[in-house]
């Protein structure tokens, strides 16, 4: 099994993260069970019951994992590492991913915030290159602009070395 990264994402970012995961859940739970509960308010029948109680299930189930249990993992399994010449990022639950991306290859950096993570106090910092986007979520909001305006700099002195 290969180690884990030096730094480590916020702890705040597992509560972003469950809420984010609730709301959404919520949502969709309700875009199933709502057809259901008219459906059996209306006909009465025993089938849409089962079938409202199924759904029902099935969405307090989803929150449960979404909301509890996943955030945590998804904690664990987040890591990165700024070196001089690149910066490695690890992350996944069931498809780990393990990106190296060298600074002479990144064209932009950014810090982003949503509702949440300004609420946590937590930003977002973009590593953007020609191949894509990179983001490491929920960092303090000092810690996002500090990395930020590093990863530039050494984007910066890569490309002037070359």
């Amino acid at each position: 099994m290969q180690s884990q990264l030096k730094e480590k994402l916020n702890p705040k970012i597992k509560k972003v993260w469950a809420i984010a995961s609730a709301l959404w859940v919520f949502f969709m739970g309700a875009i199933f069970v709502v057809p259901f509960l008219f459906l059996y308010l209306e006909e009465n029948s025993q089938w849409s019951f089962i079938l409202l109680l199924v759904f029902a299930a099935l969405a307090v189930l989803s929150l449960i994992v979404a909301a509890f249990v996943l955030p945590s993992i998804r904690y664990i399994r987040w890591s990165y590492q700024v070196g001089n010449d690149f910066i490695e990022i690890k992350r996944g639950i069931w498809w780990r991913k393990h990106y190296m991306i060298p600074f002479i290859r990144v064209q932009n950096t950014d810090t982003k915030q949503g509702p949440l993570l300004r609420a946590f106090g937590l930003s977002d910092v973009t590593i953007s290159t020609a191949a894509g986007e990179h983001t490491i979520p929920g960092l303090l909001n000092s810690e996002a602009e500090e990395l930020r305006d590093r990863a530039a700099e050494l984007a910066r002195i890569a490309r002037e070395d070359v």
